[in-house]
């Protein structure tokens, strides 16, 4: 069963890569985009790309860490205008180069990656069911499947937040509101840019952000893609500990950025 078209969006993460493709693929008339972001050139930017679609936009430099500025900025938009779909998106990775991520790595990537998107969450939650409508977009990855090498606190972030969603959507089911769970592969941003590696069926943000607004429209409860990448991730899961721990000793590195 599908979600009605929504009205009032707000993206985390708005500012570049998938976030600000989400953006522009939800600009229309008629449409009010709320952008979050920490760069405000570059927030700024991409609502000004949704403003020639013909959509309203205003943009909110917050840190998605910071929960009581969160809190009182999702709360205001809204009690002004009740939120229709809410894209919790905002993450980062580090870059570990085969040394292990270090202790501030481990925590910003936990900061962002999950108590982000918690602090985007929680506040409209509440409102959403007690409405009894609204959708909410949790974006995890397929790197969430499984924990590897070289990202270990970005995979564990990535999975934590695709369990709780996966919980959260027959809860809040019940009061109405529809809870998406995203899992790219590797897609085409300022992050992956930093790998150096290869990545198998890289695909273009703008692409992604199509599939993305595909799935939530027709409520699906976890949107993976590429299929390719759904299912090496699924291998990966099923693989025995001594196959894996050999496997990640031959895979490459994203450079150091300690």
């Amino acid at each position: 069963m599908g979600v009605s078209t929504p009205s009032v969006i707000v993206v985390t993460g708005a500012s570049g890569g998938i976030g600000r493709a989400l953006a522009a693929a939800y600009a229309a008339p008629g449409r009010t985009l709320h952008l979050f972001g920490r760069d405000e050139t570059r927030l700024r930017a991409a609502a000004e790309d949704a403003e020639r679609a013909g959509a309203v936009t205003m943009t909110h430099a917050v840190d998605v860490t910071d929960a009581a500025a969160m809190e009182a900025a999702l709360t205001a938009i809204d009690a002004a205008t009740p939120v229709d779909l809410l894209i919790a998106n905002a993450g980062i990775s580090a870059g570990t180069g085969g040394i292990g991520e270090n202790a501030a790595q481990t925590r910003a990537i936990f900061g962002v990656n999950l108590s982000g998107v918690l602090n985007t969450v929680l506040p409209l939650l509440p409102a959403m069911r007690a409405r009894r409508r609204g959708q909410v977009a949790i974006v995890s990855s397929v790197a969430g499947f499984r924990g590897m090498a070289g990202a270990p606190a970005y995979c564990a972030s990535k999975a934590a937040v695709r369990a709780w969603g996966e919980g959260l959507r027959a809860e809040a089911a019940a009061d109405g509101v529809s809870v998406c769970v995203v899992c790219p592969g590797f897609v085409r941003t300022a992050m992956t840019g930093a790998n150096g590696f290869p990545m198998p069926f890289l695909m273009e943000a703008d692409r992604a952000a199509r599939i993305v607004r595909r799935g939530l429209a027709r409520n699906r409860g976890r949107i993976t893609f590429p299929w390719q990448m759904a299912v090496l991730g699924w291998l990966l899961r099923a693989l025995p500990d001594s196959w894996l721990n050999a496997l990640a000793r031959l895979l490459p590195r994203k450079p150091a950025r300690h």
